[in-house]
């Protein structure tokens, strides 16, 4: 089995905080350095998706898929009376 290259990275973490991943190391058996790349992972995953879905929306106001103000703001006050509106398209 090849073992990936990797890099050294340092940070100063708050002890709150590297007092939670010693504490979830030690519940999962696991290193703190394998903790960190777990999470560093699923933050860098959860961005990569936010910025997907942002040039998804720039790609949809480009094209002219919006929804007017207006009618947003007119559903939404109606959401509390007995007739509300449906959902503008």
């Amino acid at each position: 089995m090849t073992q990936a290259a990797t890099k050294v990275f340092t940070a100063h973490v708050p002890l709150p905080l590297a007092e939670k991943v010693d504490q979830m190391a030690a519940r999962l058996e696991r290193s703190r350095g394998w903790i960190m790349k777990q999470a560093l992972s699923a933050w860098i995953a959860q961005e990569e998706e936010r910025d997907r879905l942002t040039q998804e929306a720039l790609a949809d106001v480009d094209a002219g898929l919006v929804v007017d103000h207006l009618a947003v703001q007119a559903w939404a006050d109606s959401l509390g009376s007995d007739q509300p509106l449906p959902l503008p398209r």
